[in-house]
């Protein structure tokens, strides 16, 4: 099974304007425990490069545009975040590089962890010896 998918959201938009529907276990594929976001993030700036041991992620581009590029270990694949209703869903163990963000972006980002220091790998070559070794 893939460790990252693009997921579509639900849209409910309508004459009123835009709604767009995330439910856990219809399209959030695990309890949020936390919520953060970054905004006005300059278009050059690299953010990410990192991998977690435990935590799973969905990310959504609410506002703007931005390049997720990420990485199972085995397979890389760029993803472009550019509307409400696309989200990129990323499992445990998977390298994540966000960049190219639009002056309006801004990355809404789920999690099914509480924030660890402990649990973060920063160094790519400590993440492709950890996945070796699975």
């Amino acid at each position: 099974m893939k460790k990252y998918y693009e997921i579509k959201l639900k849209d409910a938009s309508d004459i009123r304007g835009n709604l767009t529907i995330a439910e856990v276990d219809n399209q959030i594929p695990f309890l949020v425990k936390r919520i953060f976001y970054s905004y006005n993030t300059k278009s050059d700036e690299l953010r990410g490069q990192h991998a977690n041991i435990n935590s799973k992620f969905m990310m959504i581009s609410v506002a703007g545009s931005c390049k997720v590029k990420v990485d199972d270990g085995i397979m890389r694949e760029e993803f472009i975040l550019d509307h409400p209703n696309k989200a990129l869903y990323l499992d445990k163990m998977t390298w994540k590089d966000m960049y190219e963000f639009s002056s309006d972006n801004i990355l809404l980002i789920l999690s099914d962890c509480v924030y660890d220091a402990k649990e973060y790998i920063r160094d790519y070559e400590e993440f492709r010896n950890m996945i070796s070794e699975r």
